[in-house]
């Protein structure tokens, strides 16, 4: 297959190395020109994927002339949330109607703060109404530092076409990536966004010095928040219990590698938001999604705790300390 990735950042390029190994042809574009030239020249970006050199296979641009000549039969959405939608403008919408397309699909994990929408619903909004069928999400607990080492892991791809998913499991599955599928498209990416709020809310904890009983408690009601948006979205409850739900959170809230862990942990230390992201080479997607989701909770109706106490501590410097008394002296009720 001729694939194109969307985004040369970590998770992109470990889903290059994977589909390299899985005998489809590769090209990613990044907008980074000294990331390009690092590819280009040393097949590898030690600040995103350190000690992992890609395969010489893989090709780089960043020109959508490119990406339109190479008439890909997959397109990757890998650019974090918040530029998706201006990074699709620039593209020539015929690359979406080519004949040859099988497949859009997003692994960006996030709301966009200024329409409150899933990641599937910008693409609708920008992409013709023509090929809605063909969106997909692939989510699940993937760090992409462990998927370009080739740990065994798993994820699942959502979508509307069940026949269509089902290529793309053989697509995307090896002895160490395995897919699943599921019909539950909302269900996936809300997980998949907002277990980056309940991440930081984990790392805020453990900045704090607290115990396993405080991150067990945290993980506990953070799905139960997770659930309480999806389904107000009509997702499906199950969906939670799977690998974008209870899955995706355990891992990204526990994980050293997590990035929005990392903002957590030195919150609850006590440092300013904007200084930790100054001093970060890749994005935490939890960081804007925190706002889109307290606003969009709030819209909805949705009581999410949690959600409140850490968009309280990141935008408006609120003690961490403070926001732990806060939900555990909440009024007392039933699980």
């Amino acid at each position: 297959m001729l694939i194109s990735i969307i985004g040369g950042g970590g998770w992109g390029l470990a889903l290059a190395k994977l589909l390299h190994n899985n005998g489809h042809k590769i090209l990613v574009w990044e907008y980074n020109a000294r990331y390009l030239a690092t590819l280009r020249d040393t097949n590898a970006n030690d600040l995103l994927l350190k000690g992992i050199v890609l395969p010489t296979g893989i090709s780089y641009t960043s020109s959508f002339a490119d990406l339109q000549s190479f008439t890909p039969e997959i397109i990757i959405i890998a650019t974090p949330v918040q530029f998706i939608r201006n990074t699709l403008r620039q593209t020539d919408p015929t690359l979406w109607t080519s004949a040859n397309l099988l497949a859009v699909i997003s692994v960006s994990k996030g709301i966009e703060e200024t329409s409150l929408k899933t990641v599937d619903a910008i693409l609708q909004d920008e992409l013709p109404a023509a090929i809605w069928n063909k969106i997909c999400a692939l989510s699940g607990p993937s760090h992409a530092e462990e998927v370009a080492r080739e740990l065994p892991t798993t994820v699942v791809i959502a979508g509307s076409d069940d026949a269509l998913l089902q290529k793309l499991q053989v697509i995307f599955s090896n002895s160490y990536f395995r897919a699943y599928r599921s019909s539950d498209m909302v269900g996936v990416e809300i997980g998949g966004a907002v277990k980056n709020i309940i991440a930081i809310a984990a790392g805020i904890v453990l900045g704090l010095g607290f115990g396993d009983n405080t991150i067990g408690a945290l993980l506990t009601r953070g799905i139960v928040e997770i659930s309480r948006l999806g389904i107000a979205m009509n997702a499906k409850p199950e969906t939670f219990l799977g690998l974008s739900g209870i899955g995706d959170l355990i891992t990204t809230a526990t994980s050293p590698h997590s990035r929005n862990r990392y903002v957590g942990v030195e919150i609850g230390k006590g440092r300013k938001l904007k200084d930790i992201l100054a001093e970060m080479n890749m994005v935490a997607e939890g960081v804007a999604t925190t706002r889109s989701v307290y606003h969009l909770a709030q819209q909805l109706q949705v009581d999410m705790p949690i959600v409140t106490q850490v968009y309280q501590a990141l935008y408006m410097d609120k003690n961490p300390q403070e926001a732990i008394i806060e939900l555990m002296t909440r009024e007392l009720k039933a699980e």
